[in-house]
């Protein structure tokens, strides 16, 4: 229980900090896309602490599958009610830029940002588990240095989970946008926990750009190239079909509807079409 309470307290500083960092955003709008690498910050820097406890606190704290799951369940609620629109994944940046939601400089701003805030999330968590607070932290810090691949399959099967992960992620997330968020933020973070369950002897279905790379980038195994085929790619190409297959188009790229009849959205009176037919 040691290893639970230390972890609880690094899981509530990293989310005051995120919480921190959104509320002082308020009053500079110009800057939101500072929110974006808090958000990222705080989901890879608690993300690890789950792996910790998953790949640790298992065989060592004697902890099943069901604590991991709820923990990792509870991070990413917290993690949607804290930072609210900053979702920390440059998959979802990228698709307000294909819906033409957001122009190209905020889209390139957030999608470093997220990138940078990976960065110091896994600094921070290497930095945390160097404090050796507990049995669990110790034997931690000293996988740290050859740490385990969340990629266990090939390539192009790790190319694929992902990009069906994505897929049914995103079209989900799609159709939930418009729901209250009391509804839509438990849903994704139920979604998002049940991917990762259901592909973790695969890739672990991260399904984010930023956050595989806090997470498995830096781990022996694979190129960095074959890592973003998986992890970069895969994702980006499940969210385009995801929003090829919801709106029947890209509108960052072209209008025609390729899937759905459009309707008219004003229909001529019976009297018009009858004079019509009459000349």
């Amino acid at each position: 229980m040691s290893g639970l309470n230390a972890s609880l307290g690094y899981f509530v500083a990293v989310v005051v900090f995120a919480a921190s960092v959104r509320t002082l955003l308020r009053k500079w709008p110009r800057f939101s896309f500072i929110s974006e690498f808090a958000s990222s910050f705080m989901l890879v820097a608690c993300w690890l602490e789950v792996q910790t406890i998953v790949e640790v606190g298992e065989w060592a704290g004697g902890l099943g599958p069901d604590v991991t799951l709820t923990i990792l369940f509870v991070v990413l609620l917290t993690h949607g009610v804290i930072c609210g629109a900053a979702s920390g994944n440059p998959s979802l940046v990228m698709l307000k830029f294909l819906q033409l939601e957001t122009t190209t400089l905020p889209t390139l701003l957030a999608v470093a940002a997220q990138f940078l805030g990976a960065h110091l999330g896994l600094l921070v968590a290497v930095y945390y588990w160097g404090l050796e607070l507990t049995d669990m932290h110790m034997i931690k810090n000293l996988m740290a240095r050859e740490c385990s691949t969340s990629l266990l399959v090939s390539l192009y099967q790790g190319f694929f989970t992902e990009c069906v992960c994505a897929l049914i992620f995103h079209l989900i997330h799609l159709n939930l946008q418009r729901r209250h968020a009391l509804i839509r933020v438990p849903l994704v973070a139920v979604l998002l926990t049940f991917l990762s369950h259901a592909a973790r002897g695969y890739t672990s279905a991260y399904m984010n750009p930023s956050l595989a790379y806090g997470l498995t980038f830096h781990c022996p195994g694979f190129t960095l190239a074959e890592y973003a085929l998986v992890y970069w790619l895969g994702p980006l190409t499940g969210m385009t079909l995801a929003l090829l297959l919801y709106m029947g188009h890209i509108p960052r790229i072209f209008a025609k509807n390729l899937f759905y009849l459009q309707k008219t959205r004003f229909r001529v009176p019976k009297g018009e079409k009858g004079d019509k037919k009459k000349k």
